[in-house]
């Protein structure tokens, strides 16, 4: 059968002579990709393509982070349309058989959302970049001035450095690496460690003095002699990404940390929702019971499991638009209506989502803390919480009870002065003595009870029936420890409470109205939130994301919705509390054919020494240290990937001066509060001597850099992406090679020819330098890395092999039709993409091979629909302790102001400074939200016509009480300036000044007081401003320049000067505490 193709033509899709005169440089302007793109993009009624396995390939979006599957259906070896996966449960619910076969899938399509769709768009923009593009020597940074050179000279010039722009010397990457011994720097991080965990002072300056005595030859390699805590001078090489995903996170780590050397490779991850992942963190610290204390936990979050939950309280999140998202979550909360659920939304602006709530919540911004503890306080007080689940201290208790999961809601908590801190620990009783005895021929440290029982460890202590009682908190075959709850009293010689009791007291700091009044909501929907949501059982949930996270108390904002799940008991339960869950890609289990992250064919180098970030260790423990507060800028000992403190943090020289900034998918200035700070700190050649940048476009980062290398688009490369919360099954997600651009460019490394792309880039790097982990014997001796796939395939044949160290959770083989299949389909791909042969030895074994076929023809690995669940939980759980108390979080300083982190759920105000001071906002009265439509959502959905056509332009909404106020109508142009921007402009610093100017949407939608702009609109670059290559202009298109972004308006931190506001605990990039001024123009 044939099935005509849709028709693909929009008169403006792609304006191809619109970039004429700049052949080397953009896509548009390359023969070859012009007259394929045409043909395919102008399809007529007379053009079809065969609805054939052979015409198709799956793979995953990344339009936004939701990462849906999709199929990717060919003409002429083209992308012509997009659909959704049918084998993935984010597109067809529910999804079919993984072992179905691919022919049955041919003419099978799973949903997708309009800027999925729309993804084409995104391959094919005329405004990508085709050829590595310098700054043109006299000419300043951001003055889109290049000119076009090769790639191999582009390499050799950022390796090697020189007078590159005649400006003078720049070092390049040869020359900042000035640690090159990989045994040698072993040493060292050892000393340094070292150094770090001496807690005396004196025997600290002693341990500085050894290590410059031990290494008194090398010391011309650190960064700073009397601080040899900083590291090597390869620190000073800082590598920064916007949305990277698995596989190519994986290449960055082993590149940075394992070869160049460099500690600085940081994610952007607290400029999305960062204080929601590090109160998962944060509540998921790990009990070590050898060491009777809590290791770190880990970077994630929970999601309700929205297709079996009775009643969801969705705050600050809006999955009809977004929030992973609208293919995989709208069937379901649809779904829920129909059956009668019902769920709640807890936002400022009455989004879709709201608009088909039971009740709409328009809490006052950074209000989340003071609405969750007016419910727990009701809860508490009315013992409408789960005592049962919360009284389990440990996992023979969990175990006995038959839970997924156990808290430290009963251990008790020491007094000091009225402020909770550690844990209590038995031996602080005398409940256990410290020991040593012999095992395995070793002295071994353990905890022994008065009747013998022998503990790991130090434990910490839950009243029993009002007695004392150690929690064996690991051991199944302990005693189970059922703990008193509400604990208020002196025990030995300690005032103790427990966590439910430090809970209570924090609910009960206010009355429900008085936390109703702070949060800006009635009594009453504090009360009937509060009853509805304890009157499911386990099958009700709230479901956060942004909208609490990106406040300077996002981490209590966060903390306080988590315990009300909490409260009920419901996390890894069918309709409550779910986490994600991924078969393994770095061969770390058992069994696994390619460990890939230890797999080298020499010594690879280890990194050491303090990141630019301040999260490696803690200000106390660097030579930093000298007791004086606050510093110069915040460290984070709870959170990572500090985006927004990237680049303030190389303009301060804190901790010492970045040489080399290299940055990948980046839109710092653009996404970032106050992004012109950002501007500033990129144009200067002094903060930031040699930019490069990777990246598919001129964009609003990277038209500052020295350096653009051409990456790949989503439809050309590899990663893999994972999953989300609110998805039961356990997946991966593998994208890989779809298309290739037509005349795109290959470069020779290591002798083979690969395209241009990230990896290119980063391989012919690692070639000029001989760092180790790449070359002829990268991944072993005599085992390659020299393409992408010699690393990316291995890490798919991991996942193809399964978890189990028998081999018994690996897929099928794929038969020989299936492998027919896979290479016709690839028919297409160029050898510098697609070598049958080169793909194959990668792998070796045939029956390995096979494997690997079977999950790439399904674009990834997808448990049985049927598995999801066990009985009343889910299948794949979370499964260990959540910490109610927060024990590494009450022991963290936060170095602007000296004190402890409160480590349990309690409201703190909105809003304030980074030394915790109210910020003055007079003349400036409105309070500026954002949010994320689902037709562009993302920075780069500008270049998406199809999806522009349905949201064209954005504006900014306004109640109608304050539109009134100030004389606005709808549709009236408006300027938007703070006491941060009061131009309510950016300065691009090449003299050009954007100004924060859009349209008025008076509505009532949005609480009074309140203004919003929906994100990805107001660009000035990305192909909306004109530039010029090898001497010819090139123009912009007006079309992506259309408004509106305010982020420059956002509030600035008034200690720190050039950033904007941040969650110092959560990390959070602050978007919601900005006071603004909207005038008419």
């Amino acid at each position: 059968m044939k099935t005509k193709n849709n028709k693909l033509s929009r008169r403006d899709f792609i304006k191809l002579t619109g970039v004429t005169g700049a052949a080397a440089a953009f896509l548009g302007s390359v023969p070859a990709a012009k007259e394929a793109i045409a043909k395919t993009m102008s399809a007529g009624e007379g053009n079809f393509f065969e609805s054939k396995s052979e015409n198709q390939l799956y793979t995953v979006c990344l339009q936004c982070n939701t990462g849906c599957g999709i199929k990717v259906k060919l003409l002429d070896g083209l992308a012509a349309k997009i659909d959704g996966n049918p084998y993935s449960p984010w597109t067809l619910w529910p999804h079919p058989a993984y072992e179905t076969p691919l022919k049955d899938m041919t003419t099978i399509e799973g949903a997708i959302c309009p800027k999925g769709q729309a993804g084409i768009q995104t391959a094919y923009d005329p405004y990508r970049i085709v050829s590595v593009l310098k700054r043109k020597p006299g000419t300043k940074r951001g003055e889109n001035q290049w000119v076009t050179i090769p790639f191999e000279q582009a390499i050799e010039e950022v390796v090697e450095g020189g007078d590159l722009f005649g400006e003078g010397n720049v070092e390049g990457l040869r020359a900042v690496r000035a640690l090159t011994d990989g045994e040698l720097a072993a040493e060292m991080k050892a000393k340094v460690d070292a150094i770090w965990n001496e807690k005396d002072a004196e025997k600290k300056k002693e341990l500085v003095k050894e290590f410059q005595t031990e290494f008194k030859d090398h010391l011309d390699t650190l960064i700073d002699p009397e601080h040899p805590d900083l590291g090597p001078k390869n620190n000073q090489f800082m590598f920064v990404w916007g949305r990277m995903k698995g596989g190519r996170e994986d290449v960055i780590h082993r590149f940075m940390q394992e070869a160049y050397g460099s500690i600085n490779m940081n994610g952007h991850t607290t400029v999305c929702q960062g204080s929601l992942y590090f109160t998962g963190k944060a509540m998921s610290a790990k009990w070590n019971a050898a060491k009777g204390s809590f290791d770190s936990g880990d970077k994630f979050y929970w999601q309700v499991d929205t297709a079996n939950s009775e009643f969801v309280i969705y705050a600050g999140t809006n999955l009809f638009d977004a929030n992973y998202g609208p293919p995989q979550r709208t069937p379901k909360a649809t779904d829920a209506i129909i059956n009668g659920h019902k769920f709640a939304v807890v936002d400022p602006r009455l989004s879709k989502l709201a608009a088909k709530a039971w009740k709409w919540v328009p809490v006052k911004p950074g209000g989340d803390a003071a609405l969750a503890l007016g419910m727990i306080r009701w809860i508490l007080e009315n013992e409408k919480h789960n005592a049962a689940y919360l009284a389990i201290a440990n996992v023979a208790a969990q175990t006995a009870a038959g839970e997924p999961n156990y808290t430290n809601s009963c251990w008790l908590n020491k007094i000091k002065d009225g402020v909770p801190g550690k844990h209590l620990r038995a031996s602080e009783l005398g409940l256990l003595t410290k020991q040593t005895v012999q095992k395995d021929g070793k002295d071994v440290d353990v905890y022994v009870s008065a009747d013998g029982v022998e503990y790991p460890g130090d434990t910490p202590v839950a009243l029993v029936g009002g007695v004392p009682t150690p929690i064996d908190v690991l051991n199944p075959e302990a005693a189970p420890i059922v703990g008193d709850l509400y604990i208020n009293q002196k025990v030995g010689d300690f005032d103790v409470k427990d966590g439910m009791q430090i809970l209570l007291e924090s609910a009960q700091e206010h009355t429900v109205a008085e936390w109703a009044e702070i949060a800006g909501v009635s009594e009453a929907d504090i009360l009937e939130l509060a009853a509805e949501f304890t009157s499911h059982g386990r099958k009700a949930a709230v479901d956060i994301h942004r909208g609490p996270s990106q406040h300077t108390n996002g981490f209590y904002n966060n903390n306080a919705w988590y315990v009300l799940n909490l409260l009920i008991g419901n996390f890894d339960y069918a309709g409550g509390s779910i986490k994600a869950s991924t078969y393994d890609r770095k061969g770390s289990k058992k069994g696994q054919p390619f460990p890939v992250t230890t797999m080298f064919g020499e010594h690879h180098f280890t990194s050491f020494g303090l990141d630019m970030l301040r999260t490696k260790t803690t200000y106390e423990k660097s030579t930093m240290f000298d007791g004086s507060y606050p510093t110069k800028r915040p460290w984070f000992p709870i959170a990572t990937d500090i985006y927004q403190e990237d680049i303030p943090s190389i303009g301060d020289a804190y901790p010492y001066p970045v040489k080399i900034l290299m940055t990948y998918m980046s839109g710092l200035p653009y996404t970032l509060p106050g992004g012109q700070k950002v501007v500033e700190i990129l144009a200067d050649t002094r903060k930031i001597p040699l930019y490069i940048a990777s990246d598919i476009m001129i964009g609003e980062t990277s038209m500052y850099a020295d350096y653009i290398f051409p990456d790949q688009s989503y439809l050309e490369r590899w990663e893999f992406h994972g999953s989300h919360p609110s998805v039961p099954w356990k997946v991966e997600n593998v994208r890989n090679p779809v298309i290739s651009i037509p005349g795109w460019q290959t470069t020779k490394v290591f002798g083979e020819e690969i395209a241009y792309s990230w990896e290119a880039l980063l391989i012919a790097i690692a070639e000029k330098l001989e760092l180790p982990g790449f070359g002829p014997n990268g991944l072993g001796e005599g085992v390659p890395y020299i393409r992408p796939e010699d690393f990316y395939l291995k890490q798919v044949a991991d996942i193809a092999f399964g978890d189990k160290e028998d081999g018994s959770d690996s897929v099928p083989e794929a038969d020989d039709e299936e492998v027919r299949i896979f290479l016709e389909a690839r028919r297409h791909l160029p050898a510098s993409v697609f070598d049958a042969e080169k793909w194959q030895a990668s792998i070796g074994d045939e029956s390995l091979w096979r494997k690997v076929v079977y999950v790439m023809n399904r674009g990834g690995r997808y448990q049985a629909f049927e598995k999801a669940y066990k009985g009343a939980q889910v299948a794949n759980k979370y499964g260990r302790l959540i910490n109610l108390y927060q024990e590494k979080t009450a022991t963290s300083i936060n170095t602007m102001t000296g004190k402890p982190f409160v480590g349990y759920t309690k409201y703190i105000p909105a809003g304030l400074s980074s030394i915790g001071e109210e910020i003055p906002h007079e003349g400036y009265d409105l309070h500026m939200i954002t949010f994320k439509p689902m037709p562009v959502a993302k920075s780069r959905g500008i270049s998406n016509y199809w999806a522009l056509a349905v949201m064209p332009e954005g504006y900014l909404l306004i109640n109608t009480q304050d539109a009134a106020k100030l004389g606005i109508k709808d549709g009236d142009m408006v300027r938007v300036s703070s006491s941060s921007n009061p131009k309510g402009e950016y300065d691009l610093q090449n003299g050009i000044k954007h100004p924060m100017v859009g349209k008025a949407k008076v509505s009532e939608g949005i609480r009074p007081g309140v203004v919003a702009f929906p994100f990805s609109f107001g660009h000035w670059s990305s192909g909306a401003q004109d530039v010029e290559i090898d001497g010819t202009m090139v123009k912009g298109d007006s079309r992506r320049a259309v408004p509106l972004m305010a982020n420059g308006a956002m509030q600035l931190d008034p200690v720190l000067g050039n950033t904007g506001l941040s969650d110092l605990a959560g990390g959070s990039s602050v978007f919601y505490d900005s006071k603004v001024k909207i005038e008419k123009v």
